[in-house]
């Protein structure tokens, strides 16, 4: 069974903690071709850094679960 994803290439994002971060878009996609590897997204946020988050909603440490949400 493959990775459930959350977030795709594109997808505008906030962060429920750190609102001064401003939107974010999903510039970069990461998946692992080993059998239990991280599934990665990189978004650029209006504070001009970019962040990198896990996207695997299977995972505990998923970005969605951190406070990540689409707009």
């Amino acid at each position: 069974m493959g990775p459930r994803l959350y977030l795709k290439l594109g997808d505008i994002v906030n962060h429920r903690r750190y609102k001064y971060w401003g939107r974010g878009q999903v510039v970069e996609e990461k998946h692992s071709v080993l059998s239990g590897g991280f599934c990665m997204v990189r978004v650029l946020f209006d504070d001009g850094k970019e962040r990198s988050f896990i996207n695997d909603l299977d995972n505990e440490c998923c970005c969605y679960y951190s406070g990540v949400r689409l707009l």
